[in-house]
């Protein structure tokens, strides 16, 4: 079995720019995939567009062409998956990291598939595919969804959208649109500061004006078949007719799957332990890479600010 330079868990952008930079280094590599060739982007919202202009999204120095000044999910499926195929990045697909450990200075990787071994682990694995559950009676019922990808099902139903972040607003604007009575449920008192500068506007606008119903400092409590029951500010109960329930509470990175592979989690954010300088975490060998950096919050990282990640990585290998 061939010992590889660089193992990198995700392929997703940031995984991606890892691979480019190793291979520009003359040093041996796999990305190891679970999914599709950047999977989380794949199951975004079918019409999202980045808050990041299209040369901000770019990475290894490839040219982004957008048509519009901010580019959607299409377009940044076309330019990775295109980098990926043009570049013929040695990546496995459909295949999942199960478990890692050393031997000596020799890192094994057990996956769905089979076994590897590297001298070095980037772990760039993001945060999409575990949400951040309520923890409330009925979450589990089939009318319950944290994710959302377009309005259509929801046409003439009645949402309750949970959360005020990007995704909430996203969800409540659109299915409000296609014909659905839209009420949000949101902790805190006001739409987030967060949410983007074009669309934050139509949202107040939209509850303003009473088309979207809107509950500040409110708490989901219950689920039920055809009904839901929340708290408002003042403590008042309420129990509405719903038929589907958009939980967009965000996501979280697989801590277990960290914690597992030796890396130890800080405060009450969960943030990996790592030098902020090479990006190598408390166990000797084995990297960190994009928006898994952050811990609980998801927010902290991002495409723009974390494709520097993969030449400090490649760059401390390097110096060894």
């Amino acid at each position: 079995m061939e010992t590889l330079d660089i193992l990198i868990i995700g392929g997703g952008p940031i995984g991606l720019t890892c691979a480019l930079e190793a291979r520009k280094n003359n040093l041996s590599y796999i990305i190891i995939e679970k999914g599709t060739i950047v999977n989380s982007l794949y199951n975004y919202p079918l019409y999202m567009r980045f808050f990041s202009t299209a040369e901000k999204l770019e990475i290894g120095g490839i040219p982004f062409i957008s048509t519009a000044p901010k580019p959607g999910r299409q377009e940044a499926l076309e330019y990775y998956q295109g980098i990926a195929r043009q570049s013929n990045i040695n990546i496995n697909l459909y295949e999942k990291v199960e478990r890692v450990f050393k031997e000596k200075e020799i890192f094994i990787i057990e996956t769905s598939k089979g076994k590897y071994t590297s001298k070095n682990i980037i772990i760039s694995t993001g945060f999409y595919d575990i949400p951040n559950m309520m923890n409330i009676s009925g979450e589990n019922l089939p009318k319950v969804r944290h994710y959302y990808t377009e309005p259509y099902p929801y046409a003439k139903q009645k949402i309750v959208v949970v959360g005020s972040s990007n995704s909430a607003v996203d969800a409540a604007l659109e299915t409000y649109r296609k014909g659905a009575e839209v009420t949000m449920i949101i902790r805190h008192s006001e739409i987030s500061k967060s949410v983007k500068y074009w669309v934050k506007p139509d949202i107040e606008n939209r509850i303003s004006e009473g088309s979207i119903n809107a509950y500040f400092n409110a708490e989901l409590l219950k689920i039920k078949e055809k009904t839901v029951i929340f708290k408002d500010r003042k403590g008042t109960m309420h129990e509405i007719e719903n038929d589907f329930v958009l939980a967009m509470t965000g996501y979280l990175p697989d801590f277990d799957f960290l914690k597992n592979s030796g890396i130890e989690l800080q405060g009450e954010c969960l943030n990996p332990l790592y030098n902020s300088e090479t990006m190598e975490t408390n166990v000797k060998n084995l990297y960190l890479a994009g928006v898994v950096c952050g811990g609980k919050d998801t927010h902290l990282w991002f495409i723009e600010n974390s494709r520097i990640h993969a030449e400090m990585i490649i760059q401390h290998i390097l110096s060894k």
